[in-house]
């Protein structure tokens, strides 16, 4: 274990950090899997733009990989355009 002050307070950041990131990617995971579900073009166009304000959020904050952000961007929008 850390015995430095400095150690113990990163310790406590990254749980933290952790924590935060855990529920944010949580939460993206949910939305993409509802948007992915949705049947209604016009539910499904209205869902769009907030999910992808969600991945835009993730990738800024490294949470995931800026181009898996734009792959997951691109894949929905041809799975909204797609519906009928």
């Amino acid at each position: 274990m850390a015995n430095h002050k400095s150690a113990l307070k990163r310790i406590r950041q990254n749980v933290a950090k952790r924590l935060r990131n855990k529920y944010y990617h949580k939460t993206a995971r949910t939305a993409l899997k509802a948007l992915r579900n949705e049947e209604d073009k016009t539910v499904a166009s209205e869902q769009l733009p907030k999910v992808i304000a969600l991945v835009d959020k993730l990738a800024k904050r490294n949470i995931i990989h800026k181009n898996k952000a734009s792959n997951l961007k691109s894949k929905l929008t041809k799975h909204v355009n797609k519906l009928a």
